[in-house]
């Protein structure tokens, strides 16, 4: 079964840009009407606020001196412009973050490559996918099952470079970037190697920069089987990340509880779906696949200084809030690698 056919047998895809002008983003990415209207009444876009913004922003892209050779694609812009809804000033923004973060995290974000040994052998084993069936929002289900992550043989950059790479390949989609994302994390099998194979200040880094830097739209996030004894981890994680983020949070306690929140047919058999997960997973490659020279050609952009990045008004506030929640999470991360 191919990758498409499984993904654009719903529902979500019928219309494929009818009535659309020749040449226009809509018929260039095969944008239903159905996912337009979404567009125009959530993000307030439609063909004009496109042309308009998307001509800005390329405008003051040629003029940055700060940046070179990003890439100047609709499909790559409008990630930027969507989750902004079109706000130049702040699709800027967002774009500068995002070059500072891929070049803050080089050893994290470059050189995402699935075929890599490290990467291959987690998404092989079924760390991080997503589901080639859209739920009843037309949104794309990225998976995560914590226990396919063996701490003895993959460190942090393994594990980030796989949900860099996840994310990268699914904001290739216009419909991902208007309808944004339903996320899965199943913590069953957490142990302390786990936690502490993070640096306990990076990790927190890229949990908060994260959320500003990476242009999705995150609309779901359910946590399951979520054990006692790493409960403090998850709240540090939270307190890290905007009010929006944590009032889209939902945790169940096991996975019968989960599927009464989501579409089961999203899930692979192993979570009360109908898709086994290993072809699941292997629909996946095949996407990742499809997309590998473009993930590549990501580490041509460069970033030669940040000083365009407007800094929070209340960065010292928030700095000491997360020091004194930085100093006690680290006293944890050591007790955990004493017991």
């Amino acid at each position: 079964m191919a990758t498409t056919r499984v993904i654009l047998s719903y529902p979500w895809n019928v219309g494929g840009g009818k009535g659309v002008g020749k040449g226009s983003a809509e018929e260039e990415l095969g944008i239903s009407e159905k996912i337009l209207k979404i567009a125009r009444k959530e993000l307030r876009e439609d063909a004009c606020a496109r042309e308009q913004c998307l001509h800005q922003l390329r405008e003051w892209i040629k003029k940055n001196p700060d940046i070179q050779d990003v890439r100047m694609d609709d499909k790559f812009l409008l990630r930027f412009l969507r989750v902004k809804k079109f706000s130049i000033p702040m699709a800027e923004q967002t774009l500068l973050k995002y070059l500072n973060f891929r070049r803050t995290f080089s050893h994290m974000s470059h050189k995402l490559d699935f075929l890599s040994p490290a990467v291959n052998e987690l998404i092989s084993a079924g760390y991080i996918f997503a589901s080639p069936v859209r739920d009843r929002n037309g949104r794309r289900v990225v998976i995560a099952f914590a226990k396919n992550f063996d701490p003895s043989r993959h460190c942090s950059a393994d594990m980030a470079r796989a949900h860099f790479m996840t994310y990268e390949t699914l904001l290739e989609d216009a419909e991902n970037q208007i309808l944004g994302f339903t996320h899965i994390g199943d913590m069953s099998g957490v142990s302390a190697a786990h936690i502490t194979c993070w640096n306990v200040t990076e990790f927190a880094r890229i949990v908060k920069w994260g959320e500003q830097s990476v242009p999705m739209r995150h609309k779901e996030i359910h946590i399951v089987n979520v054990h006692s004894t790493v409960k403090y981890v998850v709240d540090f994680a939270k307190s890290l990340v905007s009010k929006k983020i944590n009032d889209r949070l939902s945790f169940h306690v096991n996975v019968e509880n989960l599927v009464k929140k989501v579409d089961k047919e999203c899930l692979p058999l192993e979570m009360g779906g109908t898709m086994p997960m290993a072809e699941m997973i292997e629909l996946w490659k095949g996407e990742l696949a499809a997309k590998r020279d473009m993930l590549l050609s990501l580490d041509d952009m460069v970033l030669l200084s940040d000083r365009g990045i407007i800094r929070s008004r209340d960065n010292n506030n928030n700095n000491n809030n997360s020091s004194t929640q930085m100093d006690s999470i680290a006293g944890s991360f050591r007790k955990l690698e004493v017991d």
